[in-house]
């Protein structure tokens, strides 16, 4: 493959009810990816799902029903790949021997540091690794599968979320515990939203026109699942997540941190309260965000929920700014409430204002209609429109020539 020539690359996000997938053309290295087409089929556990689905240059789709056949995932993408196919606007895609490549986001990489060609060993070892992301790495490897199986041409590679915290010192990522139990058994903070956190750091370098390695920034990736990184010199010093993503912040079913001698928290129930029970559906009987912020100024409930994850959210930028040693380029909000909860942003820039962090409330009310993939809305403070199936595109598109000839 010259690479010059272009070629297809599908990028897969798998959720537990829900599946992303965009279809980007490429000519290879040296030159960014273009998206053609963006596709998500959502409420997978709660239906009737939902279809989102975008062609460049067309009218986006919204909320169209799916069949009601398509129940999980699986077969959420082989009804996006024969939509792909058989679309009329999509010449570039007229069947399934098209893709070159198909991209997987992996949530739980253990202790794999970069992107891997998946091969029967990859997978074994991912598949052992499903207990630590319940809620994500058996939907992914599931799909996996259902790719390798569906278009046996392509070349698949798995993008781990953890492997952006190869980069943690080991003073950081080192649990307190029996070493000789912890290094048996992988016991060891992993960190997740890597492949987020690596879009935020490239896109935040490119917007203050610096090096990636001379950027210091705090990045809250907030949404159903929530996270924070703390990244010095283009690297993951720490995050919030640790051996699973159910530590560190709160989210929409998850709870945290909370302290595993709780006496609810038995060894049997533990997984399925604290991943699943949990967090903002726990607390305010919903896990959609939004309506616990319109809802703030009439429910307790709703109040407690927003001041608790305000507060787990500045007690980590606190501590990550003494990390920075005060060197701290921008503190940067992402994913879906850090993009579109300007209420929620100016609630947290209020309490951290003593680092220096400033908001425009123009512009923060406005960050969601501006154009460019990073906003500034004060002084060092950034919106970034974070994009996890580009970032895995463009490693792709880098490095495709390379992932062919270890398949072959």
């Amino acid at each position: 493959m010259s690479d010059s020539n272009p070629f297809l690359i599908l990028a897969i996000n798998a959720g537990s009810s829900s599946l992303k997938l965009s279809l980007y053309r490429s000519t290879g290295q040296g030159h960014e990816p273009t998206e053609i087409c963006a596709a998500e089929v959502s409420g997978l556990s709660s239906p009737p799902a939902s279809l989102k689905y975008h062609v460049q240059d067309r009218s986006p789709i919204k909320g169209e029903k799916v069949p009601a056949d398509i129940k999980d995932p699986d077969g959420a993408f082989k009804y996006l790949l024969d939509k792909l196919i058989h679309d009329d606007n999509l010449p570039q895609i007229k069947k399934k021997e098209d893709v070159a490549y198909a991209c997987h986001r992996i949530v739980h990489g253990g202790d794999f540091g970069k992107v891997h060609v998946i091969d029967k060993t990859t997978f074994d070892a991912l598949e052992e690794l499903s207990d630590l992301a319940p809620l994500h790495n058996a939907t992914g490897l599931a799909i996996v599968k259902t790719v390798h199986e569906t278009l046996p041409e392509c070349v698949n590679m798995a993008y781990f979320d953890s492997a952006f915290h190869a980069t943690i010192p080991k003073h950081i990522r080192t649990y307190a515990i029996d070493p000789k139990i912890a290094e048996k058994n992988k016991l060891r903070k992993y960190g997740f939203h890597g492949i987020s956190y690596k879009y935020i750091t490239n896109a935040v370098a490119e917007y203050l026109k610096k090096d990636v390695d001379d950027l210091n920034i705090i990045a809250l990736h907030l949404g159903s699942g929530a996270s924070a990184c703390c990244i010095k010199g283009g690297k993951s010093l720490d995050t919030t997540m640790g051996l699973t993503p159910v530590s560190g912040l709160p989210g929409g079913t998850r709870s945290g941190d909370v302290d595993p001698s709780t006496k609810e928290l038995h060894i049997t129930n533990a997984e399925e309260i604290l991943n699943k029970k949990s967090g903002f559906a726990a607390l305010a009987g919903t896990s959609d965000f939004g309506k616990i912020i319109s809802s703030a100024s009439t429910s307790e409930s709703a109040q407690l929920t927003l001041d608790l994850f305000c507060d787990r959210i500045i007690s980590f930028i606190g501590s990550y700014y003494v990390k920075l040693g005060g060197k701290v380029d921008a503190l940067v909000f992402a994913g879906g409430i850090g993009e579109k909860g300007a209420e929620f942003r100016s609630m947290v820039i209020g309490q951290v204002a003593c680092l220096g962090f400033e908001i425009d409330e123009e512009k923060n009310g406005s960050a969601g209609d501006g154009e460019g993939r990073v906003v500034g809305i004060g002084k060092n403070v950034l919106v970034c429109r974070t994009d996890e199936q580009f970032e895995m595109a463009r490693g792709c598109a880098v490095e495709a020539r390379k992932f062919k000839e270890e398949r072959q």
